[in-house]
């Protein structure tokens, strides 16, 4: 390095070595991390310089320019434009307690006092752990290595225009992001009359939150911790514990009690939620509850088990051991979710759905792998791995009158910053002003667009909808990504009752969800709020996901609510019939036209291949989500998608003290700065 280094200063020094050492460059007292990238503070002690300035790194003595162990870059110097920070990538083996020095061409205009130098640990200790090809890993360091050059070597002013597009969990958390860091300039542009994306209350029967009368439509709850039998310890799941961070810290700013983001116990089971009982009722037609199965096996027909019994039961011990699931990994996984991810990749879990793994590994026929995995998941084994994980928690938490508790608590933060129903068209970068404009018609029928530029654009809109804008020509990994990334097809339907009546049977239904064995109703949930009150109540009668919702959203808005309604009867009994009020919520997320489908669920292949994707900026555009997330389907995953692009984004304008700010403050460990 010292030779190549030495070779690039040596314009620099003449034969007479430079001894001006003018204070025209004041460096304020640094330390740097080995394998990192900085931030170096400077000041002038001559406003009247103007002129092209390099900056090396090498012995306090040097007499030469040549003597530099390294060179950080250069920049031209105006009356008009006095940077006050430039980027210093440290490498790893960077030698400790020398000095940096500013020349303009061989005169030395300034030293700075010896740098203190660390080793940077964290690498060693976390993210080496944790580092693979394709994620969850934003390696800052690297980034910043290949986008290397003169304007990359000046930090620009927190004065840049920043469009965030898309006004859900991920767009709203990098709002609040870029205002910690001092950067205000932004705004939000969404698509439909609200905030808050897919997180979606709904308020029965013209109620508001205070009423209690309401179910979730979109994200429901969060898992919190789990308690392991084998040990009877129990150990958080970490990667959550950013939606409890991101509620204290709205609250904070809010000081609010009307905006207060509250988190009281979540029920996952009830021991007499509905059963699927594969076809068998009740004596008197109704569906059995999962306490009356457990005590008398024959209210369960066995699942359908096609030609071959024994090959199936074969399959399912294989697939099991193909996976790994321990209760060690369990335990592994919630404490550190990116480990995980890693071990994952290597363990060649997305290169396999279960079916395929059944079938082509493992050569079982085409009757076991459907009977055993179903033929219509192509999904990698990663995301019932991670499922696995939270769905063993013990502990949940939800949000007190309703999740859209959390975007409501933003509004007071963005309002003055913010369009709604505002239609985005598209992108269009300007190679002239190196900016990126948003597209958009008032009039939809007109072929005029509407347009405003600014300096980058964070995009946290569902690729389902991206992928009809008219785009730069983004690489083509990034433009296979978003035209190609699959999602989940969801239907979920909430009824409202005149009281909650399944609280006060003879079997009472305390919280909890269960399901049930008719096709296209999937999930029943009972409210967690409130429980045991003389409220009216909502139950969340129908959540399914998958190909089933595809029929049921088919199903015109009155036979898809009437066919529900017979089902909570065949569950509930006549009373159901009796109490339900007619009023409802249908959610159908295929058929929203602001998201086109659920959360993202890729196939065998695409995550890996796609997510190194989103860690470039292309075209002054950064696309989060959490579709760009190693997880998908929950609010952590949008706002991890976040951290990153907001880092990226930070990383770009070369405010790398401000990046590191918001990686150490919001759990940003998979990324290496």
């Amino acid at each position: 390095m010292k030779a190549f280094v030495g070779a690039a200063l040596a314009a620099l020094a003449t034969s007479h070595p430079s001894t001006s050492h003018s204070n025209i460059i004041v460096f304020k007292e640094t330390i740097v991390f080995t394998d990192s990238v900085q931030n170096i503070h400077v000041s002038y002690g001559d406003d009247s310089f103007e002129g092209n300035v390099r900056v090396a790194y090498g012995p306090c003595g040097m007499r030469s320019a040549h003597q530099a162990y390294q060179e950080l870059g250069t920049v031209d110097l105006r009356r008009s434009e006095r940077p006050e920070r430039f980027i210093w990538i440290v490498p790893d083996d960077i030698v400790h307690g020398e000095c940096l020095h500013a020349y303009s061409g061989p005169e030395l205009i300034g030293r700075s006092s010896p740098v203190t130098v660390r080793r940077n640990l964290r690498k060693r200790e976390d993210i080496a752990a944790v580092a693979d090809t394709s994620g969850p890993w934003f390696d800052g360091v690297a980034y910043m290595k290949a986008k290397q050059n003169n304007a990359s070597f000046v930090a620009q002013t927190k004065s840049k225009k920043i469009a965030i597009v898309g006004g859900g969990m991920a767009g709203l958390l990098t709002s609040l992001l870029l205002d910690s860091v001092g950067i205000h300039d932004w705004h939000i542009t969404e698509s439909s009359q609200r905030v808050g994306g897919r997180i979606r209350t709904k308020y029965l029967n013209g109620t508001t939150p205070d009423e209690y009368q309401y179910q979730e439509m979109g994200p429901m709850r969060f898992p919190v911790s789990v308690k392991y039998a084998d040990t009877n310890e129990t150990l958080d799941i970490q990667d959550h514990k950013m939606v409890f961070q991101l509620a204290d810290t709205l609250n904070k700013l809010n000081n609010d009690s009307s905006l207060a983001v509250n988190f009281i116990p979540w029920y996952q089971s009830s021991p007499n939620t509905p059963a699927s009982s594969n076809g068998i009722r009740l004596p008197n037609g109704r569906i059995p509850s999962s306490a009356q199965i457990k005590a008398n096996s024959s209210l369960q027909a066995p699942a359908l088990a096609g030609s071959d019994p024994e090959a199936a039961e074969v399959a399912e011990e294989e697939y099991e051991k193909f996976i790994g699931v321990t209760p060690e990994w369990l335990r592994n996984t919630s404490m550190n979710i990116f480990k995980a991810h890693k071990q994952a990749v290597e363990d060649g879990m997305f290169q396999w759905s279960e079916a395929a793994y059944l079938k082509y590994y493992l050569n079982m026929s085409a009757d076991t792998v459907d009977v055993v995995a179903g033929s219509s998941d192509l999904g990698p084994v990663w995301g019932d791995l991670y499922d696995q994980v939270y769905f063993a928690a013990t502990t949940w938490r939800t949000i007190d009158k309703g999740l859209e508790s959390l975007p409501r608590a933003f509004y007071p933060l963005i309002k003055d910053r913010l369009t709604l129903g505002r239609k985005i068209t598209g992108l269009k970068y300007s190679k002239d002003t190196d900016k990126i404009s948003l597209t958009w018609r008032d009039d939809p029928f007109s072929m005029e667009t509407q347009s405003e530029e600014y300096d980058y654009a964070v995009v946290a809109v569902p690729f389902s909808k991206v992928r009809l804008w008219e785009l730069p020509q983004y690489s083509s990994l990034l433009t296979r990504a978003i035209k190609n990334m699959n999602y989940q097809q969801v239907c979920k339907v909430a009824l409202h009752y005149k009281t909650r009546f399944w609280e006060h049977q003879e079997a009472p239904i305390l919280g909890g969800c269960g399901s049930v064995d008719i096709a296209g109703i999937g999930s029943v949930c009972y409210p967690s709020y409130k429980v045991n009150s003389s409220l009216p109540g909502v139950i969340l009668a129908s959540y399914q996901s998958g190909p089933l919702a595809r029929p049921v959203a088919a199903l015109s808005e009155t036979d898809h609510i009437a066919y529900t309604q017979r089902a909570m009867v065949q569950v509930h009994g006549p009373i159901a019939a009796e109490q339900f009020t007619g009023n409802f919520n249908r959610q159908c997320w295929e058929f929203d036209e602001h998201q086109a489908g659920a959360w993202a669920k890729p196939y065998v292949g695409q995550q890996e291949l796609y997510l190194p994707a989103y860690f470039n900026t292309e075209f002054k555009t950064v696309f989060i989500g959490e579709h760009t997330s190693y997880t998908h389907a929950w609010i952590f995953s949008a706002l991890d998608s976040a951290v990153r692009g907001t880092a990226q984004v930070l990383l770009d304008m070369g405010l790398v003290d401000e990046a590191k700010q918001i990686v150490e403050t919001w759990m940003g460990r998979w990324i290496h700065l």
